[in-house]
């Protein structure tokens, strides 16, 4: 069955025409390595950051409260989801998504808001809870049976830090790691099933003197990671961006082992290809059987799709080094099936503010890869947003890609067709959640900037999804009861 699905697959990628390229030396030395790209980037984002604070934006108390004492949940009817009757501010637009709660950043402990990345947890008896990231620290809740965000406490920014907007978590059993842009941050280890025994009535602030279960900085040049990454079945975890530029591993790859997380030791890393934005690191399963059960990091390098044999870690390879047209700042992607890796997809935050390639019309585009061989990767395909904005973070799950979308919310794409077809023609949007309507009548259905949610976490059981927005707050929403997809 697997040969057919091969064969019919590279015959429908061979219509399209491909869009894999060499590197480009000359821009990668001036825009990347250097850092020139990036740093435009960054300050484009702290200039509107700087124009929503001085509006009052980011001041979570003015949004009102979710009356979740009074409604079980809002559904989404005739594309739009309100939990305050006939207020634009608080209607939604959506599409098969309900909403079932929200908590401002104050609700949830925060003295400045301003929501990053999250990560969650299911506990062995199917409680489920999610690590908040914010500016001053990560808040924790669990995600009731009905889908209500109770808050149970937070745990400050690392003591030698300050605040920063940048805050990424990744899980690792029953821990997440918690790393920042900050200076003299770290990466904060700590155990969520901790969160079981938290009475609601009395949130607790913990300590990172007393109550972090690990800490690792001896990787970090200066402390600051742009974000973490974890392996589980090989029991480590990896810090990527990490900055400066110049330091020993160039911001690369940086590993260190979780065997002990209370006790966690630096493995080694690789600054090869220079500075990586994000990655996946998993054991390969898939075609390719030259490399069938190497530790492998899916590597997204600001202007390419760099794979990484990582097995040794004292001595890390490329394995290839694919760029794409229109590249603009390759961002973040994920593998569609982690138990057979022919196809991921990944995101360009930067092409659509760019006016770059496929993103020149200011529509999110996810790229489709076919990495049968991991040495020649082809850009086979690719899925056009149906609103104009910019992309972020995305995972996949069970054929299904969930994207945080800025401005746009969340929105669910079905891979499920990219096997038999990997042009992305078949790809469809099968639901979406809107967390930002002060543009929803803009040009196109949003504005190209960088605003709304960063990150989410799909993976609960139960079919709850968090959304962590940069303004306001926590979103929980799940799938319209009625709708045909699955979790």
């Amino acid at each position: 069955m697997r040969t057919t699905v091969f064969a019919l697959a590279a015959s429908l990628a061979a219509l399209a025409s491909a869009k894999e390229k060499a590197v480009d030396m000359k821009a990668k030395a001036e825009l990347y390595d250097s850092g020139a790209r990036h740093e435009h980037i960054m300050a484009l984002k702290h200039q509107t950051w700087a124009e929503l604070d001085a509006a009052g934006v980011y001041d979570s108390t003015q949004y009102k409260k979710f009356p979740s004492s009074k409604l079980d949940y809002v559904p989404c009817t005739k594309g739009y989801a309100s939990y305050i009757a006939n207020d634009p501010k608080y209607t939604f637009r959506c599409n098969n998504l309900d909403l079932y709660d929200f908590k401002t950043h104050a609700e949830l402990g925060s003295g400045s808001g301003r929501g990053a990345g999250s990560w969650g947890w299911t506990s062995p008896k199917g409680r489920e809870f999610v690590a908040i990231a914010q500016e001053d620290g990560t808040a924790f809740a669990e995600v009731t049976k009905k889908g209500k965000l109770v808050y149970l406490g937070r745990l400050p920014q690392y003591t030698t830090a300050a605040p920063s907007l940048w805050r990424e978590i990744k899980g690792y059993k029953s821990y997440i790691l918690i790393g920042s842009e900050a200076v003299n941050h770290g990466v904060q280890i700590f155990d969520l099933a901790k969160l079981q025994d938290v009475d609601p009535a009395s949130p607790k602030v913990f300590t990172n003197e007393n109550d972090l279960d690990g800490w690792w900085n001896e990787g970090l040049p200066v402390g600051r990671s742009h974000n973490v990454v974890t392996n589980e079945e090989k029991k480590y975890g990896v810090a990527v961006g990490f900055q400066p530029r110049t330091g020993p591993l160039r911001a690369g790859l940086v590993f260190f082992d979780l065997t002990d997380p209370k006790n966690p030791k630096t493995l080694g890393g690789s600054g090869e290809d220079g500075y990586v934005h994000d990655a996946q690191c998993i054991v390969y399963r898939g075609p390719d059987r030259k490399y069938y059960g190497k530790d492998i990091c899916y590597g997204y390098d600001e202007d390419s799709l760099t794979i990484f044999d990582v097995t040794d870690k004292q001595n890390i390879r490329i394995i290839s080094n694919t760029s794409y047209e229109g590249a603009s700042y390759t961002h973040q992607g994920w593998v569609l099936d982690p138990n057979w890796q022919q196809y991921l997809i990944l995101d360009d935050e930067y092409d659509e503010y760019d006016a770059a390639g496929l993103g020149a019309d200011g529509y999110p585009i996810t790229y489709i890869w076919d990495i049968s061989s991991l040495e020649k990767p082809k850009q086979t395909g690719y899925y056009k947003g149906l609103r104009r904005g910019i992309d972020h973070n995305q995972f996949v799950h069970n054929g299904f890609s969930y994207q945080s979308n800025y401005g746009l919310g969340l929105s669910i794409l079905d891979l499920r067709s990219v096997p038999f077809d990997p042009t992305g023609k078949r790809i469809k949007e099968v639901a979406y959640f809107d967390i930002h309507p002060e543009d929803d009548n803009a040009p196109g259905g949003g504005n190209v900037t960088f605003t709304g949610t960063w990150s989410h976490y799909p993976f609960f059981p139960s079919g709850y999804i968090v959304i962590n927005t940069m303004d306001r707050g926590a979103f929980v929403v799940k799938r319209t009861p009625a709708s045909w997809w699955p979790f």
